[in-house]
This record gives structure tokens, C-alpha cells and sequence, in this order.
């Protein structure tokens, strides 16, 4: 197998693991509790709070542990928008948001808050004097990722934490796929929340982690017992939470390796895409990517097509966000960025990984090439 959809999820890392087994085993104790066993868990959650911190240059008391990225996205945007209620209703996002996010806004919005949804230019980013444009003495949230889990794109986060940090407005981010591929420092970043999620980086299923800066006004949104100082009620998953911070660590210590390596192994691939398979598009070509994602229109050709040839060639891919899976709708990111319906249904994503090699990428590219060529002459016929 060629596993190219690392956006969608990695393998769990063999060193992750090791660090996970012994509270999948004999470390059961219930972190809560005050004997012997539950006092020795509850020394791991505040070592993996410590090491999730360090990697984030924040402090271990700014650390919430989540179930998912899903969940810590929830809680950052229901959390905040019920925090500050008093002093406003007016929340800002944008149109390429992951779902987690998007939907949470169109239910804030059926419990009475206003949503104001900002475009994105055809690179996919967002401008930031159309968000200043869009705040109002009401704007009390505004949650933009940090990069789009499509096509890679980087947003100018710190440049929109100057404009919310001036006006007192509380500004989220969703990093789930830019933790553990690019330098990930909150304070350089300057948002108030930070999303992120294990299985991204090499860790488990099951575990994400939001960081609140301190001070940040936040609610629980469920109820419960008094865990994770209340905002996020329920015993703790010990193994995931280990497993998240392991895996963290290994990935900021890896990038300064990894991420040249992606960007050879990314530059041969489109290199190789142009010469082959053209006409066709990568799609925010020219702008910041994370360096392990091609986003990738082929013309006259259907994706879902594609992935087919691709997947009996053993070759895994993606015609978009994994969560959106199943729908026969174009990507919203896709259709965001102005690209059209008929177009955003032959596009791909292509997301590099650590055990991705040039054998695989030129492998994919013999693949990519002849099946683009055989659609291509059906459709035209």
C-alpha cells in the first residue's frame, strides 16, 4: 500500500505506542481517585500536560484534554460564545472551515447568535482588512484555522491576532493540521484558543487538546464531574492523553528533518504531475503550505474516478476532508476559493507522510498519468 491521505489520519507511531501500553494494561488507575495506582496516573496526566505545553510554549494550566479535535473545536466556540454572551453575539469564521466549526456556528446561530461567514481569495486565504471590515461592537469570537485540511493553505494568524488582541476579541484557531508539520508556538501565534488532535501527528484516535490561554473567559458545555477543571467532565483517557503527548514530542523534534524532506518529496510530485498529467491545476500553488499537501484539479476527469484507479493500484488518496465522506457534493473549500463545481469534482488531495518515499511518489505518478489519460479519452469519447 501507498498511503498518501495523511490529512485524513496517520499510523500510530511504534514509540507512541510503547508509551500508551502500559495505561492500556496494568496502569489503570483512575487519575481521580487517591491510592497508590490512582496518584501514579495521575502523575502521567501532569507529565503529558507538561510535555503538550512545552511544545506548544504555553503553560501545563492552559492545557485542556478533549476526546477529538471535533470536541476541543466545540468546546472553544459554544465554551466562548456562552463565556461571553453578556458582551455580545457576533462571531466571524470563514467559508473553508472544517466542519466542526461550521456547523457549531450554524447551531449558535439557531440559539440567537449572528454568524458573519468571510470569503477566502482564489488561493484560499483570508484577507485581513475584510475581517477588520467585519467586526462590530457585537463581535465577541472569531474562530479561523491555522491550515485548511484540503489544500494545505496556511492563514495569517498572527497578522488577525493584531487586529482581535486590539479590539479585546477573543480569537480561535483550529491547528489540527498544521501541530506537528510546522512550528506551532502559541505565543508567536497569539490566538486565545488552539485547537489540535493526536491522530494527526502520529498519535491515537480519540484524543485532541485545546489550549486556553489564561484568562479566557470559557464554559463547559457538558456536565459532570470536576476533571480537566471542569471543562471537560469525565475520567480521563489515560492511554490517549500519553499517546498525544508522545507523539507531539516526536513530531516538533522531527521537524527540522521532516520538513525538508516533504517539501523535496512535494516538488517532485507536482514537478511530475505538470509534465505528466496536464492540463491540470495545484491548487494554492503559490501561497504557504504545510509541506506534506498538494490539492490538485485534473480537467475532464471525475475524482471519485481517479480514486478508484488509485485505490486497485494500492495507492490511497482523497477527494477532500474525510469527514465529508459519502457526499456528492463539490468541496465548500474548493468552491470558496472560485473554482467551479465541475472542476472542484475532479480535484485531489494528496497529503505526504513520514513513511512516504520517492519510490512511492513516482509510482503514483506512472499510476496518476496512465488513469488520467484512459478518463480523459472516455470522457471525450
Amino acid at each position: 500500500m501507498i498511503y498518501l491521505d495523511h490529512n485524513a489520519t496517520t499510523p500510530l507511531g511504534d514509540k507512541v505506542l510503547s508509551a500508551m501500553e502500559p495505561f492500556l494494561k496494568g496502569n489503570f488507575g483512575n487519575p481521580s481517585s487517591f491510592y497508590r495506582p490512582a496518584r501514579a496516573a495521575r502523575a502521567a496526566l501532569e507529565r503529558a500536560r507538561s510535555e503538550v505545553a512545552a511544545c506548544l510554549g504555553a503553560r501545563p494550566s492552559e492545557i485542556v484534554f478533549t476526546g477529538s479535535g471535533t470536541e476541543a473545536d466545540n468546546l472553544a466556540l459554544r465554551g466562548a460564545a456562552r463565556a461571553l454572551r453578556p458582551k455580545g453575539n457576533h462571531i466571524i469564521t470563514t467559508s473553508i472551515e472544517h466542519h466542526a466549526v461550521l456547523h457549531t456556528c450554524r447551531d449558535l446561530e439557531a440559539q440567537g447568535f449572528q454568524v458573519t461567514c468571510l470569503p477566502v481569495d482564489r488561493t484560499g486565504r483570508v484577507d485581513p482588512d475584510e475581517l477588520a471590515l467585519a467586526l462590530t461592537e457585537q463581535t465577541i469570537l472569531i474562530s479561523i484555522m491555522h491550515a485548511n485540511n484540503e489544500t494545505g493553505v496556511i492563514q495569517p494568524i498572527e497578522e488577525i491576532a493584531r487586529i482581535t488582541r486590539s479590539r479585546g476579541i477573543v480569537l480561535h484557531t483550529d491547528a489540527v493540521q498544521s501541530a506537528g508539520k510546522i512550528p506551532l508556538e502559541v505565543d508567536a501565534l497569539k490566538a486565545d484558543l488552539v485547537t489540535i488532535s493526536a491522530h494527526k501527528f502520529y498519535g491515537p484516535k480519540g484524543a485532541g487538546a485545546l489550549y486556553v490561554r489564561q484568562g479566557t473567559p470559557l464554559e463547559a458545555v457538558i456536565t459532570g464531574g470536576a476533571q480537566e477543571k471542569g471543562l471537560r467532565p469525565g475520567t480521563e483517557n489515560m492511554a490517549g492523553i500519553v499517546g498525544l503527548a508522545s507523539a507531539l514530542r516526536l513530531a516538533v523534534e522531527g521537524l527540522p528533518t521532516e520538513t525538508p524532506r516533504l517539501l523535496t518529496l512535494r516538488q517532485r510530485f507536482e514537478q511530475g504531475l505538470i509534465q505528466g498529467s496536464a492540463p491540470l491545476s495545484i491548487n494554492a500553488a503559490d501561497v504557504p503550505r504545510v509541506p506534506n499537501t498538494t490539492n490538485v484539479t485534473f480537467p475532464g476527469v471525475e475524482g471519485e474516478s481517479l480514486l478508484l484507479h488509485l485505490d486497485l493500484n494500492g495507492i490511497c488518496a482523497s477527494s477532500g476532508s474525510a469527514c465529508t465522506t459519502g457526499s456528492q457534493a463539490p468541496s465548500h473549500v474548493l468552491l470558496a476559493m472560485g473554482i467551479p463545481p465541475r472542476e472542484a469534482q475532479g480535484s485531489l488531495r494528496f497529503s505526504l507522510g513520514h513513511g512516504t518515499t520517492e519510490a512511492d511518489i513516482d509510482t503514483t505518478l506512472a499510476v496518476i498519468q496512465d488513469a488520467v489519460h484512459r478518463l480523459r479519452a472516455i470522457s471525450s469519447i
